[in-house]
């Protein structure tokens, strides 16, 4: 019987007896090495048998499979790989078949320990390059059994890590695999990303708290792992499939309810943001907005959560993101806050929370970007900003949250010029908004344009009233532009500001007007603008003095307001004599007339019972502060004949009804019953404001004022006139000059003819006396006979 055996054993093929001696008789003793040597140096001798091995090798794991000899199953797996690395990358096709049927029976059993060996072996499989691709090779069961493995939850805690362990390097193997060869299976499709994507975030959850750190050399806990893998299969997505990755990963945090509270959902968008190519850091941006339109539905604390972590990610995609992507994604968000606004019944704090949310993103997505790009952004926000005319509750409300996005943008930029911080296309509708009814819209405006005009962060000095030095006050020498800018839009800035602190005694207008109007004075003030300042400090002072519908508060916080500014203007400015009269005027005040100074009078101040504004000396003068200019060599004719600002009756037309001029002399006592309705009513007849000084030369200069319709007349047809010699050609000019050359002509010969005809009668009178009559008649016959030079036409090229 045994010589049979022996005889049957010597019939066998080489290569079987080759497998069967790698087998010891006590498995315990485990791989016989010696003839492993044998195996490897026949299987490389003779490539062709090396399926055949595979599969002999298969045959045999089956078996002990089957008999529970797991010892034998593991020395089989052992030869399998020592194979597989021996193999050149040319013949790795003949034996992989029968490796992956080998890997795949091994993880249908139930033992983890062969599990694991098994993962093992398959991730170092898929870490060996293969020159040939293959066609039919498919890795379905290897993506499902490893997503399971990631899911281990056995009792013992040491045994579940090192399952769930197995199965993230398994599928990283898978991804290696598949992702650099088009030929085999897609690991792209929805299939595959629903259960690899889920298994990585489940495992990333498991930890206290997920960390974006650089990488382990060799990652020791499934969280850890979990993350690596995340971040090599986003780094490996191109732009058509970043959207299979996002999309299961947005499913999971809606399943799990992991979006409230939104840590991990925080950690895991930046682990994708950082990892991703920068070319493609849009989409995640997009992808995330459109889950937030699908969630509008949803609790205000989920949607609030979308938008932090939209708000925390999107600066990483601004950097990225130029031209009409920045401003698609602008619009979004615009688009949320209006769509938040409208459905929004009534103001909850959790609805409040949601549209912070979304403004912070605007922010940090705008932070990003070049200020060129800010400044596009805010010319874009603040056209989508409803009308100011617009009065009914939700307008207001929808003012109010963009124009805080507007400053939210604001915040970030940093002005260099203020020509191209207010481009007159986003000057003038903001100006519009300063005069707002809402008092919480016209505090955003004037924040706005606080942002905008500090250059040297002075911002937070200002935010107090007062007469006394601000000793770290930074100021520095208006530059040319700056100069430029107030001459053609700071009487227009100024003007609003006026407008929005006469409407009411509200405290924060007050102080954020102030904030605004003293950030001009550090930034602008100089010689050369420094009369349209002091013009706006006699402004303040002559509505306090002359509105009538003011309150006592109101006009003594106007009179604060105005000697405030008027010494922080020869302060910054330099002028001696403007600070001696201002210290003048308020130590007046400090004794007679206290409540004319800062602090301002809030409403649980008392009003004083009488106000002492009719005495000369607790006034600011025109006359006087005219005076101190010229005593500093600065030119004084506009403050002393200028005309201060009026409100501007149009958009104050809904908060006054009565109207006094406001040219009224300050010094007298205002007549309330001065008829200035019926010529502010009257049609077609402009209101003129008078001088201070009314006597014949000042009337007289008023009256001799050309009409704003005459100086629109009279550019239209300089216009026009400028128009017609840069366009019309040469002939032509010279046709419709011809008749003027013709009056010209003879004109000039009626001139000359009588200088001729003096001459002649002189000369006669002179030659009758010398040579008597005869000589007379010779002499003007010869004469007559030559032609004057003059009389000669000349050319028309000497008309031009």
């Amino acid at each position: 019987m045994m010589g049979c055996c022996g005889c049957c054993s010597a019939l066998r093929p080489r290569y079987k007896r080759l497998v069967d001696n790698i087998f010891p008789v006590n498995p315990e003793d485990g791989l016989v090495k010696s003839n492993m040597e044998k195996l490897t140096f026949y299987s490389l001798r003779s490539p062709e048998k090396l399926d055949r091995i595979g599969e002999y090798l298969y045959q045999r794991a089956s078996k002990d499979i089957n008999r529970k000899r797991y010892k034998f199953v593991e020395i089989a797996m052992e030869a399998m790989d020592l194979l597989l690395m021996a193999c050149h990358a040319q013949i790795l096709n003949l034996f992989v078949e029968s490796f992956l049927r080998m890997v795949q029976k091994l993880m249908e059993d139930v033992n983890p320990t062969l599990q694991i060996m098994a993962t093992n072996s398959f991730v170092r499989f898929a870490n060996i390059e293969e020159d040939t691709p293959s066609y039919h090779r498919r890795y379905d069961f290897f993506i499902s059994k490893f997503s399971s493995m990631c899911y281990g939850n056995n009792d013992d805690l040491e045994l579940r890590d090192s399952i769930r362990m197995a199965g993230i390097k398994g599928l990283q193997g898978v991804i290696r695999k598949t992702v650099s060869d088009d030929l085999v299976e897609n690991i792209w499709e929805k299939q595959h990303m629903e259960k690899i994507v889920p298994s990585l975030l489940y495992n990333m959850q498991s930890s206290s708290g997920s960390k974006i750190v650089d990488q382990e050399a060799t990652p020791s806990t499934p969280p850890v792992l979990a993350e690596a893998v995340l971040r090599e299969l986003v780094s490996r997505a191109s732009f058509g499939h970043i959207r299979a990755v996002l999309k299961p990963l947005l499913m999971h945090l809606d399943n799990h309810k992991l979006w409230v509270p939104n840590r991990f959902a925080i950690d895991t968008f930046r682990i994708v943001m950082i990892s991703i190519q920068p070319q493609y850091s849009y989409t995640v941006v997009e992808t995330l907005m459109s889950h937030l339109d699908q969630n509008l539905a949803s609790s205000p604390k989920t949607r609030t959560s979308l938008a932090v972590v939209l708000s925390k990610i999107i600066a990483i995609a601004a950097g990225e993101s130029v031209g009409p992507s920045a401003l698609d994604i602008i619009n979004n968000l615009l688009t949320h806050l209006k769509t938040s606004v409208s459905t929004q019944h009534e103001s909850t704090p959790e609805e409040t929370q949601y549209q912070e949310a979304l403004i912070n993103a605007l922010g940090e997505f705008a932070n990003h970007h070049p200020d060129y790009q800010k400044i596009e952004i805010m010319l874009f926000i603040m056209n989508t900003v409803p009308d100011p005319s617009k009065k009914n509750k939700g307008d207001q409300l929808l003012q109010n949250i963009l124009l805080k996005s507007l400053l939210k943008v604001g915040t970030q930029y940093r002005t260099v010029s203020f020509e191209k911080a207010f481009p007159v296309s986003f000057l003038q509708p903001l100006l519009k908004m300063a005069r707002a009814s809402s008092v919480a819209i016209r505090v955003i405006v004037m924040q706005i344009f606080q942002q905008l005009l500090d250059r040297h962060q002075n911002q937070h000095l200002l935010n107090m009233i007062s007469v006394t030095n601000y000793p770290t006050l930074t100021v520095e020498q208006a530059s040319r532009s700056d100069i430029l800018f107030t001459h053609k839009h700071g009487s227009n800035i100024l003007q609003a500001i006026l407008d929005g602190m006469s409407q009411e005694n509200h405290m924060e207008v007050l102080k954020s007007s102030y904030n605004t109007a003293g950030l001009m004075v550090v930034e602008m003030a100089c010689s050369e603008t420094v009369q349209e300042f002091l013009l706006f400090v006699l402004s303040v002072q002559q509505v306090a003095v002359a509105e009538v519908e003011l309150s006592p508060k109101h006009r003594c916080n106007l009179h604060s307001i105005a000697i405030s500014i008027l010494i922080l203007i020869g302060r910054c400015t330099g002028i001696g004599p403007l600070v001696e009269y201002a210290e003048k005027v308020i130590q007046s005040r400090t004794e007679d007339a206290p409540y004319l100074l800062p602090p301002l009078l809030d409403n649980e101040k008392p009003a004083p019972s009488t106000l002492n504004t009719n005495q000369p000396h607790l006034m600011i003068d025109k006359l006087a502060v005219a005076e101190c200019l010229q005593q500093a060599g600065l030119e004084h004719n506009r403050v002393q004949t200028g005309t201060p600002y009026s409100l501007n009756q149009t958009d104050m037309s809904a908060h006054r009804h009565s109207w006094v001029d406001t040219s009224a002399p300050r010094n007298s006592i205002v007549d309330a019953n001065y008829d200035a309705e019926s010529v502010s009513s009257s049609p077609g007849v402009q209101k003129r404001s008078l001088p201070v000084d009314f006597n014949f030369e000042s009337m007289k200069r008023v009256l001799a004022e050309p009409t704003e319709a005459n100086k629109r007349e009279a550019r239209e047809k300089q216009a026009a006139i400028g128009r017609t010699f840069r366009e019309t050609a040469f002939e032509d000019l010279v046709r419709r000059t011809e008749p003027q050359h013709d009056v010209l002509q003879n004109k000039l010969n009626e001139i000359f003819n009588s200088l001729s005809a003096e001459r002649q009668i002189n000369c006669g009178n002179q030659l009758m006396t010398a040579a008597g009559a005869t000589v007379v008649d010779g002499a003007n016959s010869k004469m007559n006979q030559q032609r004057p030079i003059y009389e000669n036409n000349f050319p028309e090229l000497f008309f031009y």
